[in-house]
């Protein structure tokens, strides 16, 4: 199924990867210049050359197409806690980012979900992405919560549970009433686990 993006993210890691791609397949514009965030918090302040050159590259491209959100340094944080606080992730957006925990959005009710460089170039040119909608299975968890359980704890032992497949699992519980904070932890994400 072809989704329209709501968001695109990359950061100081993925994002070179994805310029390049962008460059090979000759595009010119993203697809939205308010849709599409880059974020340089994992190797900032620069390590290395190599990370101070990368991290150039995206800001000389931020500049260049006139990215509104572009994130570095004093105005930066951790990208899944600084979208949210940004206003930038609401309930039913649809938001690709080439970086693995994406899918944390997903506390908020958005859609969410870590993609490679390449398919964050093809989202950020097109605005658009392809999924494949799995299977779901809904869980319906009762009981009394312990005061040192978390959300996540709760996942890792259903996942421990059932055998992993290319399945969404949609957790129900009394999730609705826990906090954002507890619920944070109990994001998902669409994949194959080992």
């Amino acid at each position: 199924m072809e989704v329209k993006l709501d968001l695109v993210l990359a950061n100081d890691i993925t994002a070179p990867l994805s310029l390049e791609e962008f460059e090979k397949v000759g595009a010119t514009s993203v697809f939205d210049r308010e849709r599409v965030v880059f974020v340089l918090d994992h190797f900032t302040p620069n390590k290395d050359i190599l990370s101070a050159e990368n991290c150039k590259k995206i800001r000389e491209f931020a500049a260049k197409h006139r990215i509104k959100y572009f994130y570095e340094g004093g105005t930066c944080g951790v990208e899944h806690a600084l979208l949210p606080e940004q206003g930038l992730v609401v309930p039913g957006d649809v938001v690709i980012g080439a970086d693995s925990h994406t899918c944390t959005y997903g506390a908020l009710g958005a859609f969410s979900t870590g993609v490679g460089s390449t398919d964050f170039t093809y989202g950020m040119v097109t605005g658009t992405t392809w999924f494949k909608v799995p299977e779901s299975i809904k869980f319906s968890c009762y009981g009394k919560w312990q005061p040192w359980a978390t959300g996540k704890d709760l996942i890792l032992h259903v996942i421990g549970m059932i055998a992993w497949t290319e399945r969404f699992i949609r957790l129900w519980s009394s999730m609705e009433r826990r906090s954002l904070r507890f619920r944070w932890t109990h994001v998902l994400r669409s994949q194959t686990w080992p």
